[in-house]
Parts: C-alpha cells; structure tokens; sequence
C-alpha cells in the first residue's frame, strides 16, 4: 500500500493528510510519527512533503519554496543560477513575497523571502513548468533587479558600476544581455527601492548593444 502515491513531489497540509488517514482520531501525532520515520519531511508548522524515497520523486525546491510563503516567486541568485547566467552556486534558496520577509529552515535548507510592493511584485513573473509541476520564477531581468534591489551595499551610481557589479561581483554571463528585455528593466525600475541602480544597468546594457 502506498498511501502517497497521489501526492507526489508536491507539498500538502494536515487537511490532505487526514483524507489519507481518515481512520485516524489522532492525526497530529501521525504526522510526527511519519516524520520521524522519514516517510515524510516537515517543511514548516502544518506543512509537509513526501520524502524523495517514499514518493520516488525527486524534490522540487523551487515548487516547495511557493508552498512554504506566499504569494512568492523564486528570485534573485536562485533563479539566475537557475538560468545558467552566474557560475556560483547558491545554498540558500531565494524568494520574493508581499507578505512580511521571513526566513523558513527546515530538513531541505534555508528559504529567504523578500517583501516588495503589489505593483512591483506582478512584473516580470512566469510560471515555469517543470516535470509536471508549476512553479512561479522571476524572469532573468526580473531576477537581476531583485538582486540589486535586496543585496546589501549595492549602489550603481553610475555606468560603471553596473558593468563591475556584472562582471566582477556576480560573473554574470556578459554574452546573455542582448537576450534581456529592456522593458521589463524599465518597468520594475519604476518601482523599484533602488530606481538609480537600475537605470545605470539599463544604461549599461545599452551601451554594450551599441558596440
């Protein structure tokens, strides 16, 4: 018998978990006890994932990370590496939201999220399907601006800057601009914390178009 044979790789709450056991008078402490038999991963109070060996589903983090918080996308270096567009692995799975930020640490890593306004939240947002899954990711320059937007001491004051924040700080793919949308760099520039920084970046892309 496999109970979660329905479920997947797909995150589900204590609701779901009762309609599999509905015998079961006692079903937070079934929820422990699959835990800690490892039949299940618990990713944060009330919400829980099928293991990878119970389900034979690979995980989906970025699918797990919508679950986890939201409304969110996947965001930042998270998605650029996703792309392929930066080199550096990233540890720490990266999200937006226009709830509160929080961090979420569970068995599968830590999930940051980033708040932001509703206006600038819908821009430059796609749903991504993945192995019969859908998730929300931040297009690549959706992703970039978020990166400027939440990186600690990131000022772009000038051209510049923007080509040494791309090239040196992030070694982000430099061959890959002529394929970002510069209407979706203006759009969230104007909403954006950081309205300078991304203007110099539009400048800069821009600029190396015309070479």
């Amino acid at each position: 018998m496999r109970p979660f044979a329905n479920i997947g790789n797909v995150p589900f709450d204590i609701q779901v978990l009762s309609s599999i056991f509905p015998d079961c008078r006692h079903i937070t402490e079934k929820a422990i006890a699959l835990v800690e038999s490892g039949r299940i991963i618990r990713l944060k109070k009330g919400l829980y994932v099928v293991s990878e060996e119970e389900s034979g589903k690979p995980y989906n983090k970025f699918l797990i990370s919508n679950h986890i918080y939201g409304p969110s996308y996947v965001s930042q270096s998270s998605a650029l590496r996703h792309y392929g567009l930066i080199p550096e692995r990233v540890h720490v799975l990266q999200a937006v939201t226009t709830k509160h930020s929080r961090d979420f640490e569970n068995k599968l890593g830590m999930f940051m999220y980033q708040n932001c306004s509703n206006e600038y939240f819908h821009i430059g947002v796609r749903i991504q399907q993945e192995q019969g899954v859908n998730y929300l990711i931040a297009t690549p320059e959706k992703a970039l601006c978020d990166l400027i937007n939440f990186s600690k001491g990131v000022n772009l004051r000038f051209v510049k800057d923007a080509r040494t924040f791309l090239e040196e700080d992030i070694r982000f793919d430099i061959d890959e601009l002529d394929r970002l949308d510069i209407t979706i760099l203006k759009e969230c520039s104007l909403y954006s914390r950081r309205r300078k920084s991304i203007e110099s970046l539009i400048k800069y892309i821009e600029n190396e178009r015309d070479l």
